[in-house]
């Protein structure tokens, strides 16, 4: 079985290799492939699927065949919200949950902060804020949670500013080089209980110019964070994850340094979507 974290506040055991909706998810029209690596994500064991509205044609995929092979309440089932309004975020959501086949979701993120001016609209009068604490009382979502990866010093506001459940954050073994995340805005959300989630740990494979699909995933697992998700193009991509996680060992601190050493000519090629990188 993949190993499992427990995810923050929520308390739910995640395991640490989630299916995220970029790879193969983020397309249009490529239904059954996206099955097929939807399926091989069930039959390995992870329990972990992350989806946007931003993601193309990914919440249409999983509404269309998640279910085929999995029980709802054995998945946790995060998606996002990349409005910044109340109204435009309860509009988002439902269509969220028509397309996905779904009554509520596990996890909703407000997606992609990256200004003030995003965390001014979410947090005024008439912002996003509202509405997900509206959906939590209905039970149509469960938690509450943020993603980034321009700014650091945006996340660790928002989470000044709001009691999350989750966060969502760029974690690679060239984070340290420039901007970074790893020992900014972590540390500042287990203060607070928030559950962690990896992302871009090959900087959508642009780090793997540098390093090994394995190291990658065993330098962003052995960071406090509770699981990495990670975009699969095929069927044999996910059961290659699956079999890195199953196989997991924390990487020593020599370890760790080796590999952080190799990506410190590849600065832009694992940073590229942090602010100023664009």
């Amino acid at each position: 079985m993949i190993p499992t974290r427990k995810l923050g506040k929520t308390n739910y055991n995640a395991t640490i290799f989630g299916l995220g909706g970029e790879g193969i998810l983020r397309t249009s029209g490529y239904f059954k492939e996206a099955e097929s690596v939807i399926k091989k994500a069930v039959e390995v064991g992870v329990n972990y699927f992350d989806t946007a509205p931003a993601y193309q044609q990914s919440r249409d995929y999983l509404g269309k065949f998640l279910w085929d092979h999995a029980k709802r309440e054995s998945v946790f089932l995060a998606s996002k919200t990349q409005d910044r309004t109340y109204e435009g975020t309860l509009s988002l959501v439902e269509d969220s949950l028509r397309r996905l086949n779904t009554s509520y979701l596990d996890l909703l993120q407000l997606h992609d902060l990256r200004e003030k001016d995003d965390l001014t609209e979410i947090f005024s009068g008439d912002g996003a804020i509202h509405a997900l604490e509206e959906l939590k009382k209905l039970g149509k979502v469960r938690f509450l949670g943020i993603t980034g990866h321009h700014d650091p010093k945006i996340l660790i506001e928002a989470i000044k500013r709001y009691d999350f459940d989750t966060i969502l954050l760029c974690v690679n073994a060239g984070d340290s080089h420039y901007l970074p995340f790893i020992t900014t805005v972590i540390p500042e959300a287990r203060k607070k209980g928030i559950g962690v989630i990896a992302m871009k740990i090959t900087s959508q494979g642009r780090a793997l110019s540098s390093i090994k699909m394995e190291e990658a995933f065993g330098f962003s697992l052995s960071q406090d964070v509770d699981l990495a998700i990670i975009g699969c193009k095929t069927p044999q991509e996910v059961e290659q994850n699956a079999y890195f996680a199953r196989d997991f060992k924390p990487l020593s601190k020599e370890e760790l340094a080796d590999v952080k050493d190799k990506t410190k000519n590849f600065v832009a090629e694992t940073n590229f979507f942090k602010k100023g990188m664009y």
